[in-house]
């Protein structure tokens, strides 16, 4: 794995010690929770309350350049300091561990009727797949890591396997079943996406059916039991493009809590031992087209592109040889 092509990748960003021994420590938890140095993020609907000023995309909307736009801030609350209509109802308390310097971050998730009592002139909502690339490592890592483990909270409030009511646990990294006396972790759905170059150097790239027309994107899909993570590759492109390919080349990494995946990025050349003729599923992908770096770089081909936050885009820009033409077109 290359660390360098790994740092480009937003969201594998992080900077807090997830402080595992503390998570079965309740008493240890109170403490952290009751220190001045305590911090809370607030989720609500996935999105993380920030300060005034937090630009979803980096642009203004009229033109100015990413650095003239105010960057994201995520809000910074003391636990002390949670109104009252929170504190009362707080739901789900999630550590996420401690800062290089000690601090102790907590995370929550609000409701609906819970999150006015943010909402002020000074506050707004942001999206984690827009603001990305623009937060500081340990604000990313905190954002990821929040994200992914209250989408799991949302989907395991009942058992398994009889259906009762399940217990939150250890920081709120477990969740227990009173009846069965069985502990539900939080899983990671692994998936792969591939770069696919061809033998005159060419990227290929898909458009997916709930796409609009003009959006393209590498291929990817979920490593099925029993798989590797290359025979997944190999299977993946087969059966959404038609196309061979042989040795994927294992690149990075990277959470992606939208909601539970992470993505394994591969880069892999068309097999030398086999035709290569595009063919779309028909269901997911529904075109195919090789690209050059100039078309891409073309602001006339009308081509839209992943987002920065994701690797898609990194694998993108490792072939093209480095950032694409800005603005982005996603």
């Amino acid at each position: 794995m290359s660390r360098a092509f790994q740092s480009l990748l937003p969201l594998a960003r992080h900077r807090i010690d997830r402080d595992h021994a503390a998570r079965t420590d309740p008493g240890l938890l109170d403490s952290h929770w009751a220190a001045d140095a305590a911090r809370v993020l607030v989720l609500h609907r996935g999105q993380a309350l920030a300060r005034t000023g937090a630009n979803p995309t980096g642009w203004d909307g009229f033109g100015r350049a990413p650095d003239l736009v105010v960057r994201p801030e995520l809000a910074s609350i003391r636990p002390s300091e949670l109104p009252d209509v929170v504190a009362e109802a707080l739901g789900v308390r999630l550590y996420l561990g401690v800062s290089a310097e000690g601090d102790p971050h907590f995370a929550i998730s609000v409701t609906d009727e819970q999150a006015p009592a943010f909402e002020t002139a000074d506050s707004s909502w942001v999206n984690l797949r827009m603001v990305a690339a623009d937060l500081d490592d340990a604000a990313a890592g905190l954002f990821t890591e929040s994200l992914a483990m209250f989408n799991w909270h949302a989907t395991h409030t009942h058992c398994p396997r009889c259906g009762a009511e399940t217990l939150v646990e250890a920081g709120g990294w477990v969740r227990r079943c009173p009846v069965q006396d069985i502990e539900l972790f939080p899983r990671t759905d692994a998936a792969v996406i591939v770069g696919i170059v061809d033998r005159d150097d060419r990227l290929l790239l898909g458009s997916n059916a709930l796409w609009e027309s003009n959006r393209y994107s590498l291929l990817a899909g979920f490593v099925e039991p029993g798989e590797s993570l290359e025979a997944a590759a190999i299977r993946e492109i087969a059966e959404e493009s038609g196309v061979v390919i042989d040795d994927p080349e294992y690149l990075g990494s990277q959470p992606w809590p939208f909601p539970a995946s992470l993505m394994v990025g591969f880069l892999a050349r068309v097999s030398d031992e086999h035709p290569v003729e595009l063919q779309p599923d028909g269901e997911e992908i529904l075109d195919l087209r090789w690209f050059t770096r100039e078309q891409l770089a073309d602001p006339a081909s009308g081509v839209l592109l992943p987002g920065s936050s994701s690797i898609a885009r990194a694998i993108i820009e490792r072939w093209y040889g480095g950032p694409l033409p800005e603005p982005e077109r996603a």
